[in-house]
């Protein structure tokens, strides 16, 4: 008899041991999803402000390519105004000496 309550004894010990840890496991699993849902979203999250950035900085570029070409543009303009202006210089001067020359020649004739 002894025999026979100890083993159901054991046993109901057994059975409320399992089923303790069952429970306890099956709450940590469902912990654990929980926290994977949560990194999945910030993952997501994180995914999207990427990409955000990456559409920026790929305008950013093309800003910079289009503020590249018009400086570009804006120094040869440059170039060239200094040419015509040195070209202006040397013609203004040619001028300059006519007409103290023309001066000279209308004193001369006075």
């Amino acid at each position: 008899m002894f025999l026979e309550w100890s083993i159901v004894t054991v046993s109901l010990v057994l059975v409320v041991v399992l089923l303790i840890k069952m429970f306890y496991f099956q709450n940590l699993t469902i912990k654990e999803q929980k926290n994977n849902d949560v990194m999945k979203l910030t993952l997501k999250e994180a995914e999207v402000l990427i990409r955000k950035y990456q559409i920026q900085l790929q305008r950013a570029l093309g800003n910079i390519d289009i503020l590249n070409e018009q400086m570009t543009k804006l120094r040869r303009e440059i170039k060239t105004v200094k040419q015509r202006n040195s070209q202006y210089r040397i013609e203004n001067e040619k001028l300059r000496s006519r007409i103290k020359d023309l001066e000279s020649r209308i004193e001369a004739l006075l």
